[in-house]
């Protein structure tokens, strides 16, 4: 008998080592699914970050397609939509219920072009660089972008990556006490 308790007991052991060992690594397996689907997420949320080109006054339609198309050849841009005086007025007039001529008595919006970058260069470093180039063409009055909220999504993104790499790293130092110990 006391050698049927000792295989119950082997057998037993075993058992609880390989199920312990596939829901490490199961584990492991969830968080770097997660790492990969927070990489695509990070990468949409970048590239839908838009910012304005406001254009100057007197500048004429032809010039404005002239430099869209400059804008949309540069590397770091995904896409540049051209907004008329005209459609910002309308898209305001949707936000507040009134057009902005009725009790201004004139339209106080400019031009713009809407910019979407890649998301390989939505960050604060190459933002300043394409600032500065985007402000040496003549036609272009400001530019307007949320910097703070670039910098909310890398930092939190990094924040997230370090947090699923530490758990990656101790549940690789987990699998492995366990298959060291299940091979003892």
């Amino acid at each position: 008998e006391n050698k049927k308790f000792t295989t119950v007991s082997f057998f037993n052991s075993r058992l609880t080592s390989v199920i312990s060992i596939a829901l490490v690594l199961f584990l492991l397996g969830l968080i770097f699914l997660m790492g990969l689907m927070g990489d695509t997420l990070s990468r949409f949320v970048k590239e839908n970050i838009t910012f304005s080109v406001v254009l100057k006054d007197n500048i004429r339609e032809a010039e404005v397609k002239r430099m869209q198309k400059r804008l949309e050849a540069e590397p770091f841009i995904k896409s540049a939509e051209y907004i008329s005086k005209e459609q910002a007025s309308k898209e305001l007039e949707e936000e507040l219920g009134e057009r902005p001529e009725t009790f201004l008595g004139f339209n106080p919006l400019q031009a713009s072009l809407e910019v979407k970058l890649n998301s390989e260069y939505a960050n604060p470093d190459s933002l300043q660089l394409i600032e500065k180039k985007i402000k040496t063409y003549t036609n272009v009055s400001e530019l307007l972008y949320r910097k703070d909220m670039m910098e909310i999504v890398n930092d939190n993104m990094k924040r997230i990556g370090i947090i699923l790499l530490t758990l990656a790293v101790v549940l690789m130092i987990i699998s492995f006490v366990l298959i060291s110990n299940t091979i003892r």
